[in-house]
């Protein structure tokens, strides 16, 4: 069956994600509402939100795609930072190992695709 998924319209749980072994310092909550999970769940979307704090996010095994909705985040690669506020949407690829820098609070709609593990 091919459906069309419309987030405002989903009934979807919040889910509060326990990230303690993520945190660099603060205390960050993070909730997340899964509004569709599709292909076998190598494919899902939906909308994630965090409380101030400093955490990895590991992109192990998938790329994510994002959009910001509200706040703003730091985002700290090896490579360089980001500044991604309301309206920005990007890409996080797989093997990315970012910081998020949240001072306040950021909400975002994200699509994740799993990937093959990768070899090290």
């Amino acid at each position: 069956m091919t459906t069309l998924t419309q987030f405002s319209k989903c009934s979807t749980e919040a889910v509060q994600k326990d990230v303690s072994e993520l945190v660099v310092s603060g205390d960050p909550k993070q909730t997340a509402w899964l509004h569709f999970n599709g292909n076998d769940g190598t494919f899902r979307s939906g909308v994630w939100e965090s409380t101030a704090g400093v955490f990895r996010g590991p992109m192990n095994d998938q790329i994510e795609f994002c959009h910001i909705i509200e706040g703003e985040a730091r985002i700290v690669t090896e490579e360089r930072e980001f500044i991604v506020r309301a309206g920005d949407g990007f890409v996080m690829d797989n093997g990315l190992q970012p910081v998020w820098h949240v001072d306040r609070f950021v909400k975002k709609h994200f699509v994740i695709v799993l990937t093959s593990p990768t070899k090290d």
